[in-house]
């Protein structure tokens, strides 16, 4: 299970976003630079034990009114072939070192982890804190699957990041997020399944709603 040390990260990951977030299509914030502020999130295991999986909530007050951003990160030790467009930047670990941090949507590590999320084979791990399930990430799939092993083509639009399988099957990113209208996150209509969470609303609430949907091809005629 995911190992959360207590130690400093430069520059931090609020910093290296606040840089990074502007430069998407999915970001739409104020004039100036993000106001960035963790709302929450949570994180998945590398089978191996060599790439960090956060999927990290950030909210921005730059804008009108406050904006949630789902922000899936990974962490590695050495860069990641072939992925120079989706680095976020490098930071320094006190106890891991340099890492190198990339949008997770285009990290093959993240994305086998969120298959596995779906299926049932990966359990969400906490945040901040070592070695604890996260009660609040749900999952459903309809049917049992296998989901494809890789969604190579990634493409961001103005509100979500859609990744593909080779077989047409998506995974989209929720990038804003809404809060459920009546406090649960339910089925998305045209879904296979998905990944709700939670996170903390401006109000000081506890917020839930949709992450990450799977939209699956319709069958051949």
């Amino acid at each position: 299970m995911a190992v959360i040390h207590r130690t400093t990260l430069e520059p931090t990951k609020l910093e290296l976003l606040t840089g990074w977030l502007p430069t998407r299509p999915w970001y739409h914030g104020g004039l100036g630079e993000p106001k960035l502020g963790k709302a929450g999130g949570f994180r998945l295991d590398d089978p191996k034990g060599e790439v960090g999986i956060e999927f990290m909530v950030v909210r921005d007050g730059s804008g009108d009114a406050p904006v949630s951003y789902l922000v899936p990160l990974t962490y590695r030790a050495a860069p990641l072939d072939g992925a120079d467009a989706a680095l976020v930047g490098t930071a320094e670990h006190g106890v891991l070192g340099r890492r190198w941090v990339y949008d997770a949507c285009h990290d093959p590590v993240a994305v086998a982890e969120l298959a596995a999320l779906l299926e049932g084979r990966a359990e969400p791990q906490a945040q901040s804190v070592s070695h604890t399930p996260d009660r609040e990430v749900s999952r459903a799939l309809a049917g049992e699957g296998p989901l494809p092993a890789e969604f190579p083509a990634v493409e961001d639009g103005e509100e979500h990041t859609e990744l593909t399988a080779a077989d047409g099957t998506v995974l989209r990113v929720l990038r804003t997020l809404h809060p459920a209208q009546d406090g649960a996150p339910q089925a998305e209509p045209g879904a296979a399944g998905h990944v709700a969470g939670a996170w903390d609303a401006p109000d000081g609430t506890r917020a839930q709603g949709l992450m990450v949907l799977l939209l699956t091809p319709p069958p051949a005629p």
